[in-house]
């Protein structure tokens, strides 16, 4: 399955220094992993959030990667907007797995 995730700069740079083989561990006060279902979505958020964001370092960027549909289809769809508002919520004691299935 192709999905997409929209981050700022310091997230891209994390991502590079793992060539582009994994993202990063979620901080403390990030529960989840969200990674989203369609470019339209992933570019909103890389737009009206990461761009404005100073922790974002107010850049904008989409990434895009392949899962394993065996794996991914232990996650739900979540619908949280607009209806091609699409994400996965990948616990984030689960991101190492995650990883693996990239």
């Amino acid at each position: 399955m192709k999905l997409y995730r929209p981050v700022g700069q310091a997230e891209l740079d994390l991502i590079i220094a793992a060539d582009y083989q994994a993202f990063p561990p979620r901080l403390p006060e990030q529960s989840i992993f969200y990674p989203v279902l369609n470019e339209k979505y992933a570019r909103e958020i890389a737009e009206r959030w990461n761009k404005k964001s100073a922790d974002s370092g107010y850049a904008g960027y989409v990434t895009t990667f392949e899962i394993d549909d065996g794996f991914i289809s232990k996650y739900r769809i979540q619908t949280v907007g607009a209806s091609y508002h699409q994400e996965f919520w990948i616990p984030a004691e689960e991101l190492d797995d995650f990883n693996n299935h990239i």
